[in-house]
């Protein structure tokens, strides 16, 4: 059965069918709601419901706020309206399920492979900085990995993979070698930094959340961002900042740019001259006189979830300049 969802104060309305999610429902019809994992763990699909009957699945406890709900966990069991902090509407967003060719495997550390894949020759992909593709594995399983290219380099792609013991894909990865053929589903994923924003913009992640920061950060090197940027990136030990280069260039091409390497292990903190500790207890010790005004966050749930408090209650950062990027494995526990 099909209901009508409408946007809080506008005459934008679409139809949703009682199986299918409100965000599934938005995105086929063209309205724009902030997203990234669609499991319920991210967040960034939040809203308010300030009308109908609806049902809830799974969804992770830090997610959200208080009186929020998320839509792509929501299916309405009659007409609703929703109220969701940033929307827009446009062309709706089309796909492409294309065939690519690995070129380079490269061990970057013990436990992440750097896999550069080539798409035919003559295709292009259209995509956005942080966005994500799906590689679809036998039986049609799929596996998400956020893109570290930035859009202009639009005829290959670049994935960071961390090794996961018994994983569908991640388990195998380093395996794979030159001319070996995968299938992918792409572009995905909504959480999209505001364009026209010259405010201090903090970049936070954990491990090969990395790769979608790299993605946003090599494009805004390339348009010649004057933004204030600060980029906390957390790791275990040294070998988890795996990927340096890239940050030795964005401090020549980003002439607002800071870097702040986080790592757990002391010795190896006290080596880089790193913050010692995780990366929720650095962004704390930033203190309230802070002047970021937006915050991108890319890791794990427990990590997101974290960066998160800290920046909604001790640096008072608006909950709509808050974008995450959740690594979403199959069994996700909170702390």
């Amino acid at each position: 059965m099909s209901h009508l969802i409408r946007i809080a104060d506008s005459e934008v309305s679409f139809p949703c069918e009682s199986d299918q999610s409100i965000l599934d429902a938005a995105l086929k019809t063209g309205v724009q709601i902030p997203y990234s994992c669609k499991k319920g763990v991210c967040g960034n699909c939040a809203a308010n419901i300030e009308k109908g009957e609806f049902q809830r699945t799974l969804i992770w406890p830090d997610a959200k706020l208080t009186g929020q709900e998320l839509l792509c966990q929501c299916r309405p069991q009659s007409d609703m309206v929703v109220k969701p902090p940033q929307w827009h509407q446009s062309i709706p967003a089309e796909t492409k399920r294309v065939q690519v060719k690995v070129y380079r495997n490269v061990a970057a550390a013990p436990d992440v492979s750097l896999l550069h894949l080539r798409l035919p020759a003559g295709q292009r992909i259209k995509f956005r900085a942080g966005q994500y593709l799906n590689i679809v594995l036998p039986g049609e399983q799929r596996r998400s990995y956020s893109m570290a290219n930035p859009p202009h380099e639009s005829d290959s792609i670049q994935l960071h993979v961390r090794h996961v013991e018994g994983g569908l894909f991640s388990g195998i990865a380093h395996q794979l070698k030159p001319g070996d053929f995968l299938d992918v589903e792409l572009p995905f994923g909504q959480v999209q930094l505001s364009q026209d924003d010259q405010s201090h913009l903090l970049c936070v992640c954990g491990g090969t959340g990395f790769a979608p920061v790299k993605s946003l950060l090599d494009d805004l090197a390339k348009y010649k961002s004057q933004r204030q940027i600060t980029l906390l990136w957390g790791a275990k030990d040294a070998a988890g900042l795996y990927m340096l280069d890239p940050i030795a260039r964005w401090k020549k091409s980003l002439p607002h740019f800071k870097f702040q390497a986080v790592v757990e292990t002391e010795s190896d903190a006290l080596t880089l001259g790193a913050f010692h500790g995780r990366v929720d207890v650095a962004l704390f010790a930033m203190g309230s006189e802070s002047t970021v005004k937006e915050v991108y966050c890319c890791g794990s749930p427990n990590m997101v979830a974290a960066v998160k408090k800290v920046c909604l209650n001790d640096l008072s950062i608006q909950a709509d300049k808050l974008h995450a990027d959740v690594f979403v494995t199959r069994h996700v526990t909170s702390t």
